[in-house]
């Protein structure tokens, strides 16, 4: 399912292939995040023309809407949302998290009440397998417990050993109940920002024995410092043969922070939420769209790029369609931000290889960063 195909000399980053239902995946990859079976503003042939292997979405998300009845009678998430590659979807843990005030989590599953009508839940971890199941994701992510960065070793350690029991329930019954070769499933290591938990979750956790192991908990409210210690330090635990997901996590910096500590497969869902508040991601730094400065601007959003938005529009057009209101614009970002985080992944796949790895990372990184008014968004 998952082969290393290189690794860098000075880093802990490699180069993988994984084999999934719907094709292969070259990793390291971000995969643009679609919710609710789309990417926003996203067609899937636009997706597909920049080479797009997988997307993620949400099981807890299609649940409530359009609802299960719905995907199984036509025929799974693939069919109805006539997407052909493939899909991760995550178990819903972060937004049950999230969502905190309209959940409860219980010894045996979750209660929450719908965010969309009101209505009342309940599920258990079998119950998320089925869920994605009937999705038919190519990959299916374990229920997981989630608590705040600042919760205290008691309340972390009880999160844990929730997380661990219910991926043990999750994976008896996924080898009973699940197409293996159609349907792959991740753990979740879980342990907040306590060295001793998060290297017990990953011994328990694969000593269940997955297909990936994901690294959940981090992007909740930490600092910088935090969140690099906590990466650090976990995945150099993990598995040397299997998939490494950074849940949740995908920033420009962070896909260099990420892979060159071994991680494979990264999720965000930042690279669209901003575009559609007018910011664009270029080699330069962030730019916000709304700023005056733009008005007469007539270069494209980023100098450096190839996607077909720079290559065939102004700042100063896309910003005029922001100020208009028209729904164009943020598609124009959202493409363009989608292409740019792709094309930093590629860039860093090849400089792997040629061995300047630390030189792309060092010239990036000053060029990102020049502008702090734009990045502070």
């Amino acid at each position: 399912m998952f082969k290393v195909l290189y690794k860098d000399s000075n880093t802990r980053a490699r180069i993988g292939e994984m084999r999934l239902y719907h094709g292969k995946v070259s990793t390291p990859v971000f995969m643009p995040v679609g919710t609710n079976g789309t990417v926003k503003t996203f067609l899937p042939r636009e997706l597909e023309e920049m080479n797009t292997e997988i997307i993620l979405s949400n099981a807890y998300h299609l649940y409530l809407r359009p609802g299960l009845e719905v995907l199984e009678k036509l025929g799974g998430l693939h069919k109805f949302a006539g997407w052909n590659s493939n899909i991760l979807t995550d178990s819903g843990g972060f937004q049950l998290f999230s969502l905190s005030k309209l959940a409860k989590t219980k010894h045996d599953g979750i209660e929450f009440q719908s965010h969309i009508d009101g209505s009342r839940h309940f599920l258990n971890p079998i119950d998320i397998v089925n869920v994605q199941k009937i999705i038919g994701s190519d990959v299916m992510m374990v229920l997981d417990h989630l608590v705040e960065a600042k919760s205290d070793l008691k309340k972390v350690e009880k999160a844990l050993e929730t997380t661990i029991r219910w991926a043990r329930q999750s994976r008896e019954y996924y080898l009973k109940n699940v197409d293996s070769e159609k349907q792959k499933m991740f753990g979740i290591i879980q342990g907040g920002f306590f060295k001793e938990l998060r290297k017990r979750s990953i011994e328990e956790t694969v000593a269940i024995g997955f297909d990936g192991y994901a690294i959940g908990g981090l992007s909740v409210g930490e600092t910088k410092a935090q969140f690099l210690d906590i990466l650090e330090y976990t995945a150099e635990f993990m598995p040397e043969d299997k998939p490494r997901y950074l849940m949740g996590v995908g920033t420009p910096e962070d896909l260099f922070y990420g892979i060159e500590n071994g991680i494979d497969m990264f999720d965000c869902v930042f690279p669209t939420r901003v575009a559609r508040n007018a910011l664009a991601l270029t080699s330069a730094g962030r730019v916000n769209l709304n700023n005056e400065k733009f008005k007469f601007d007539e270069s494209p959003l980023d100098k450096e790029c190839d996607c077909y938005i720079c290559k065939n529009f102004s700042k100063a057009y896309v910003r005029h369609l922001f100020k208009a209101k028209e729904i164009t614009a943020p598609r124009m970002t959202s493409y363009h931000n989608v292409y740019f985080m792709r094309n930093i992944v590629e860039k860093i796949k090849k400089c792997i290889v040629n061995g300047d790895y630390q030189s792309y990372r060092k010239d990036f990184f000053a060029k990102y960063f020049q502008t702090k008014t734009e990045a502070a968004f």
